[in-house]
């Protein structure tokens, strides 16, 4: 019998994230490598990145770079895959809210969002395919959202990118898995990033959002860790396609 902590074990593979300069990125990246990955992470913040990589150390770099400019995916291909090789994990982390309303839309605004939250880890990940295939092994993980199921007040642009990361969670899972590259999303409920800094500064806001949640509170970075390694590791061989709602029960009230 395998033991149950080997599963969990990186040591050897390589991960790429997506929006490793802060938030939730960041601290994916950092989970990955404290269970033995070497890391690649990638954002626009050069100096964010830089200190991430410092606190890391040799197994870790970084990847200055635009993920929403799709004619660019291939090169970025190339560069994340410098430093320790093809990556056999990519956590899609990057991401905006623009909180529109929906008659304040703008095309700027929704092209913008699309762009980062839906077409940029398709993309990326179609660069990244060939070289999992090869290896037999891959995980894709993408970040959904509460609103991958729900309507929230200005998240008209956000929603809907959300709403198709479920849908494209399990498109990539029926046409990578059959070559062992698993498909899976995670739907954070509310945790403390810049994403959301307008939710935590608003202590009656935060206070209403936790009590909504089975768990009664707000999540803490920590709360990430498990369930990523789980979808990163071979414990999550036969778990493809599927959206992880880690949100403390709030999506099941």
């Amino acid at each position: 019998m395998t033991d149950p902590r080997a599963l969990f074990d990186l040591t050897g593979r390589v991960a790429c994230v997506t929006g490793a300069s802060s938030g939730l990125g960041r601290r994916a990246a950092l989970a990955l490598a404290r269970a033995g990955a070497s890391v690649v992470g990638v954002a626009r913040r050069r100096e964010a990145l830089h200190s991430l990589v410092e606190e890391i150390g040799e197994k870790a770099a970084s990847v200055t770079a635009d993920i929403a400019d799709r004619d660019a995916a291939w090169t970025l291909c190339t560069s994340v895959s410098a430093p320790f090789g093809s990556p056999d994990i990519i956590v899609h982390a990057a991401g905006i809210n623009t909180r529109q309303i929906a008659d304040d839309v703008t095309a700027e605004g929704w092209d913008q969002t699309l762009a980062l939250n839906l077409t940029a880890p398709f993309f990326l990940s179609q660069a990244f395919v060939p070289a999992m295939r090869l290896k037999g092994w891959g995980r894709i993980v993408n970040f959904a959202s509460l609103q991958t199921t729900r309507a929230f007040p200005g998240g008209i642009a956000y929603g809907a990118s959300k709403g198709g990361i479920g849908q494209l969670t399990r498109a990539m899972a029926e046409a990578w898995s059959p070559h062992g590259i698993t498909a899976n999303a995670i739907g954070p409920g509310f945790f403390p990033t810049e994403l959301t800094q307008t939710v935590f500064d608003d202590p009656d806001r935060a206070f209403r959002n936790a009590a909504q949640t089975c768990a009664g509170r707000n999540g803490t970075l920590q709360d990430l860790d498990g369930p990523l390694l789980f979808l990163c590791s071979e414990a999550s061989n036969y778990v493809t396609g599927q959206v992880l709602m880690v949100d403390g029960g709030f999506s099941a009230k």
